[in-house]
């Protein structure tokens, strides 16, 4: 990671596409860019939950939970874009 980048977040150029580092030497790697960006409540769901674990290492089961957020994000990014399409193939917003 280059020096002055942020110790958080999803990584840039061709070595770092897809790797959300949570220190200088730890990262989590093949997170789409989407899935790191996705934001509920106004707050962006995987960014959050690192941040408050800032300046710590993270034991196993906290490595596992956090692979477990990435998923239900992804999952529910894909239910949202099923959802559109129903609701495009029933003839737009509002629902007649």
């Amino acid at each position: 990671m280059e020096e002055g980048k942020s110790w958080l977040g999803l990584g840039e150029g061709s070595n770092n596409i897809g790797k959300v580092y949570i220190n200088e030497k730890q990262y989590f790697e093949k997170v789409d860019e989407e899935v790191w960006s996705y934001e509920f409540g106004g707050y962006q769901v995987c960014g959050k939950w690192l941040k408050s674990r800032k300046h710590r290492v993270l034991a196993y089961d906290e490595l596992v939970h956090f692979q477990r957020i990435v998923s239900m994000v992804k999952k529910t990014i894909q239910l949202e874009y099923s959802i559109d399409d129903v609701i495009k193939c029933s003839g737009g917003w509002p629902l007649q």
